[in-house]
């Protein structure tokens, strides 16, 4: 034995080939004569699996497949393979110690057929020297980058290992054995393969769409996923068993949804709910995820500064649509952090009409944006899969780090709050009551409002297939009102609350009676469009209306009127306005009142947002009862114009006209101009424009080279002091080169 496996060692040692060697065999246990077997080539095909695979837009420089599919390789050896004599052997390792039991090794021999949903190298064809295979990912193997070995043997003699190279491997959604399973080419063209969207944000009645850069096929941006992987407080205490079980879409989503925020751990962004962030970015200022990503990995997994919850969940859809996760995000206006989980928000005002601040943590966000992932969810009782919530905002912690979900969408339709994940809280988010009370002599004194449908507004997203905004607060909830939703409300209610926190004081205030109409109806109206830079000009409708109490003497009330910074987390700032009227209304009249709220009373107090709230408190003279009138007022920015002239190509200029004309009645100093746009721009282009005077237009002409064909959006962000979020946005529809 010891000769033959020198004669095998001097056979690899003079790399057989058809000059070397010459008259040299290897006795095989059948004694037929056969030369060794040695691999000359490998050629991984990555064009053609690409294509096949879904991820020609990652780059074809090398092998990036779905698992659940087929993919083909072409080996090339110093002779034909002879399947008689030849055992061929894969082998494809993952995480740092590939093993068979964690999943994360898997040998199979080369077959002429393939069985069941296993790893195997099958459907070979010989042609001369080289062999064409078909290798079978498992549609549950755990997703990464992998190494792909062969070992050849002759009979029972020695064997030789080869490398062939690495691949990655992803989720895949189009194959009906993956738990991300999505049957409609449509829906998988929108959440998968489109790399830009919107966010919409603002507020219920004056939404905005933030056009937004996905940019998840971004050359290096595979590679930055699989590194917030590897970072995570799970690898980090056990590296072999978090790879087993990246296997699992729901473990890789919780993990993903804990490291986008930096609460715990190295995670991509730091949160700043504050209003200074001369230490970072602004959250307002960024177009896309690419560049947040890009800065995260290269100052080795620092925190970037800053995000809210629209930058946490548009890089988490980047990164989860990269991994192959149907993907979309979602916007909740009026959004409820109900922290006691007694699905009760407090709010509360004094007699001047001021919202007061709170020592509480629950709060009622103007918007609050998340994510939706696609998945079968084969932990819950059937019933529950498809689109299921996850949040990377810190709010609160889960399993102790802050994460959130998946949560069924449908569960939370159903008020089935007992499943998993953290359902209770988003139920909350969407369902939660409202109760403004009135603030007087230190304590809550009277209920001023009971909004059972004021949270959970306009839950948005982005229409499939268009730029167009898509309402789904039906899929979260039943209509506001309707005997199935307060059915449900209940239900959850009872499953949160439990037998023996059924009582507060706002139900013991309620059930005496304490809670009654008004014999008025006050209306606040804005009189004209309001613009920031200008005096806001509102409208006070006080209409007298039937009343047990005053059946038809006059009445007498005080209105008191406060005007306040709204903050995005349902905060306020300091009063910066303040009216008072007396009123006397006899029965059956209406009456109207103007306000003027001038230009000098809220510049330079308001937040980046614009956002105003105004506030009355009416008392009526004869009870001591008050009222509340509100109206949040939303301050537009002035608006960009981008033109593109000519037909677009891949390699071949195109100029992008840039218009803005400063509407305010300040100049806008210190102007940056950011462009961004997968496919249109490699990073980003960055002007600085200066200072814009009042009433003065400057027009911008950019050349851009288009990189990848297809549908592409060019982004356009100008901030400057006084305004951080002039934003705009440009569907362009690249054509492929022309052939030379």
């Amino acid at each position: 034995m010891a000769k033959v496996s020198a004669f095998v060692e001097l056979i690899l040692d003079t790399k057989c080939s058809a000059e070397k060697t010459e008259g040299l065999v290897i006795a095989s246990d059948q004694g037929a004569g056969v030369a060794a077997l040695e691999l000359r080539s490998v050629d991984l095909q990555s064009p053609r699996n690409s294509k096949e695979h879904h991820t020609q837009e990652m780059g074809l420089k090398r092998l990036i497949v779905r698992r659940g599919q087929l993919f083909a390789l072409r080996l090339g050896f110093c002779r034909p393979f002879q399947p008689q004599a030849d055992t061929i052997t894969f082998v494809a390792e993952t995480g740092p110690e590939p093993s068979e039991r964690l999943g994360t090794r898997a040998t199979f021999s080369l077959t002429q057929t393939r069985h069941g949903n296993v790893w195997s190298a099958s459907d070979f064809t010989i042609d001369s020297n080289s062999l064409q295979v078909s290798l079978f990912t498992p549609a549950n193997a755990v997703i990464g980058p992998y190494t792909l070995k062969i070992e050849i043997s002759q009979g029972q003699g020695h064997s030789v290992t080869y490398s062939l190279g690495t691949f990655i491997l992803l989720f895949n959604p189009w194959s009906a054995e993956d738990d991300v399973y999505l049957p409609s080419e449509i829906l998988l063209q929108e959440y998968i393969m489109r790399d830009y969207g919107f966010v919409y944000k603002g507020h219920e009645r004056f939404i905005t769409s933030w056009p937004w850069n996905f940019g998840q096929f971004e050359e290096d941006i595979i590679d930055i996923c699989f590194e917030i992987l590897n970072r995570s407080l799970y690898y980090l205490e056990n590296p072999s068993k978090d790879y087993s079980q990246r296997n699992d879409v729901v473990y890789v989503c919780r993990v993903v949804s804990a490291m986008i925020n930096s609460n715990d751990d190295n995670g991509v962004l730091q949160g700043n709910w504050g209003e200074d962030y001369s230490r970072g970015v602004s959250p307002l200022e960024w177009n896309g995820s690419v560049a947040i990503l890009r800065q995260w990995s290269a100052r080795g997994g620092q925190p970037v500064k800053y995000g809210q919850c629209w930058v946490f969940a548009s890089v988490m859809c980047t990164v989860m649509r990269c991994l192959g996760v149907p993907t979309r995000v979602i916007s909740n206006f009026r959004s409820a952090h109900n922290v006691d989980r007694n699905l009760t928000i407090d709010t509360y005002y004094d007699r001047n009409a001021e919202m007061l601040p709170t020592q509480k943590q629950d709060k009622i966000w103007n918007f609050h944006v998340w994510n939706e992932c696609w998945m079968i969810r084969k932990d819950l009782p059937p019933g529950y899969n498809g689109w299921q919530v996850l949040d990377p905002t810190p709010q609160q912690t889960s399993s102790g780090l802050f994460c959130c979900g998946p949560a069924s969408v449908k569960a939370i339709r159903e008020g089935e709050v007992h499943l998993a994940y953290d359902t209770p809280f988003v139920y909350a988010e969407v369902n939660a009551d409202e109760v403004i009370w009135l603030f007087r002599n230190g304590r809550a004194q009277e209920i001023l409002a009971h909004n059972t449908s004021s949270i959970g507004k306009k839950v948005s997203t982005k229409m499939v297939g268009s730029d167009q905004r898509q309402d789904i607060t039906s899929s979260y909830k039943y209509p506001e009102g309707s005997p199935e939703e307060r059915s449900v409300f209940m239900k959850a209610s009872r499953k949160m609350l439990g037998p023996n926190r059924t009582s507060s004081s706002f139900l013991d205030l309620l059930g005496s009676g304490g809670f009654q109409g008004h014999p008025v109806r006050l209306q606040l109206h804005l009189a004209r469009t309001p613009e920031w830079g200008q005096d806001l000009m509102l409208v006070l409708r006080v209409q007298r209306v039937p009343h047990s109490a005053h059946p038809q003497g006059p009445i007498r009330l005080v209105v008191r009127f406060c005007a306040q910074a709204l903050l995005h987390g349902g905060g306020t700032r300091e009063p910066l306005w303040r009216h008072m009227m007396q009123l006397n209304l006899d029965f059956g009249k209406e009456t109207q009142w103007p306000l003027l709220l001038p230009y000098n009373s809220y510049r330079n107090k308001l937040t980046d947002e614009k956002l105003i709230r105004v506030s009355g408190i009416a008392e009526f003279e004869e009870t001591g009862r008050s009222m509340l009138v509100l109206k949040d007022i939303s301050l537009e920015p002035p608006h960009l114009s981008i033109e593109v002239s000519e037909r677009a190509e891949v390699g071949k200029a195109l100029r992008v006209h840039i218009t803005l004309t400063n509407t305010l009645t300040v100049s806008l100093s210190n102007c940056m101009m950011v462009l961004e746009g997968s496919g249109l721009i490699d990073g980003q282009i960055v002007n600085n424009l200066g200072t814009l005077m009042a009433d003065h237009t400057i027009q911008i002409q950019v050349d851009l080279y288009p990189i990848k064909a297809g549908p592409r959006q060019l982004q356009v962000l100008i901030s400057s002091n006084e305004v951080k979020e002039i934003k705009g946005y440009k569907d362009i529809l690249v054509a492929p080169a022309r052939a030379s």
